[in-house]
């Protein structure tokens, strides 16, 4: 599997409104985008820093993972995420290597990126998600 960079950070917050405007407005940073990820239960807030982007993750409702993680940890660093060249064979390679994907096919992520996330227990208690650029 060929890692290519950090795409991004995902951090979960409870309200975009409320915690948008200090990455936006007292950091600087290009807003890119807002996107629901319908399949997440997820609206992500994305934020480019030239090196790498910040991923804002507010939950749509309350039975989504970003909701079920901010009432266990509260808003936090959620996962970092690797751009792969090639999603479909970083998880065969992973399978391989008895590394817990939390999805075997791959899903369309923001940005229409393919991803898959792999399992905190594989990692040492990071969950990590791969991501594969569109096109």
């Amino acid at each position: 599997m060929k890692i290519k960079g950090i795409e991004h950070i995902g951090i979960a917050v409870n309200s975009l409104v409320d915690d948008a405007p200090f990455w936006k407005h007292v950091l600087g940073l290009n807003h890119s985008g807002t996107e629901a990820v319908e399949s997440e239960k997820v609206t992500t807030d994305i934020y480019d820093t030239g090196r790498g982007k910040i991923e804002l993750l507010e939950a749509m409702d309350e039975d989504s993972t970003i909701a079920k993680f901010i009432e266990k940890h509260g808003a936090d660093v959620h996962h970092i995420c690797f751009e792969v060249d090639d999603i479909h064979k970083a998880i065969i390679e992973l399978k391989k290597n008895n590394i817990t994907v939390i999805y075997d096919e791959p899903k369309v992520g923001a940005e229409g990126f393919l991803i898959t996330f792999i399992h905190p227990k594989s990692t040492g208690g990071v969950l990590v998600e791969l991501a594969q650029r569109p096109g």
